[in-house]
């Protein structure tokens, strides 16, 4: 009865869903499933702490020139865990660098990319049940809007689905946003795979992975733009983790507002660890996966974004070039 039991709860359920990722990357995508001008780059911290230079602005002008890379998310932190942000030590050519981008490419959103790590996760981490970290983190973000920067972009993770004290954050954080006319945006979680997939992995492991879709939709509601970090998988394929970004590509788009910018994280890095294979989790791979996920959607709202610049190589670039931003 154990072994039965193990069987159904475990590897069967978990066989039928690496079937059901295949198939979702089976097939050719939409010719119309393509860039629309709204991809993004997280960008390291080099760039705001004194180690580039104006060469390096021009190479990066130079990267994106024929991409549809729209907004650069610029490390410009980390947050202290009370939400505080010592801008002028941690990120001292914030300036400089707006300025740069703005110089070199006009059309370019330069978004402070403000993060850190969040109870009760990770201990020591960002308690955001408390409303006076809340309010360090809504000055923080009005220090580096100071600075020029376009928008405020935040990673804070990892964060519980149903979290009441994120969705706070981003109602009091907007209003800063809104009243200055620069977009918020977030990274977001992974949405659930299947029903009760990620009360399983609580129950196992007593933490939380995905968000569910009525949650991805709370927080997308709050924000003019959502970026999925549809990466660290732990997928062994690349077929299934194609399927996979497929999968939560469409699962994305049927969460996220008509008026709110989605867009799907691309793994530009290489790491062989338990969340994520390299040979498996390929940018070729996430973007054929977000194409097909998009289908003939006429969504012009909908973009890519590349993680992360420091660790994209040639390989990487041409991949989302060749695959997503196509020629008529």
């Amino acid at each position: 009865m154990l072994t039965i039991a193990f069987l159904l709860v475990v590897p069967v359920p978990l066989g039928l869903h690496a079937a059901s990722l295949r198939i979702s990357y089976s097939g050719e995508p939409s010719s119309e499933a393509r860039t629309r001008g709204h991809d993004a780059l997280w960008l390291g911290h080099a760039w705001v702490d004194g180690r580039k230079t104006p060469a390096d602005v021009a190479a990066l002008a130079q990267r994106l020139e024929g991409t549809g890379i729209r907004d650069l998310y610029v490390h410009t932190g980390p947050l202290e865990h009370d939400g505080s942000l010592p801008l002028a030590t941690v990120s001292p050519k914030a300036r400089w660098f707006v300025d740069a981008v703005h110089r070199a490419m006009p059309n370019v959103r330069v978004q402070a990319w403000l993060g850190d790590v969040v109870l009760p996760q990770k201990n020591p981490g960002m308690d955001l049940d408390d409303a006076a970290v809340r309010d360090q983190v809504t000055a923080a973000s009005s220090q580096v809007l100071d600075e020029g920067f376009d928008g405020i972009h935040f990673d804070l993770e990892p964060l519980q689905s149903g979290s009441k004290s994120f969705l706070a954050l981003l109602d009091q954080v907007h209003a800063v946003t809104k009243a200055r006319g620069v977009p918020l945006s977030v990274a977001a979680a992974q949405l659930n795979p299947r029903p009760g997939m990620n009360g399983v992995l609580v129950a196992l492991t007593g933490q939380s992975k995905w968000w569910s879709e009525q949650y991805f939709g709370e927080v997308a509601r709050r924000v003019e733009q959502i970026a999925v970090m549809s990466y660290d998988t732990a997928m062994p394929l690349e077929s299934l983790y194609g399927g996979f970004v497929a999968q939560q590509t469409e699962k994305a788009l049927a969460a996220t507002p008509p008026g709110t910018d989605l867009l799907m994280g691309l793994p530009a890095y290489y790491e062989n660890d338990l969340s994520h294979r390299g040979s498996a989790e390929t940018v070729a791979a996430g973007v054929r996966g977000a194409r097909l996920g998009l289908g003939n959607s006429s969504r012009q709202n909908f973009g890519l974004a590349l993680y992360v610049d420091f660790a994209a190589t040639s390989e990487h670039w041409s991949a989302y070039r060749d695959g997503w931003c196509l020629d008529d």
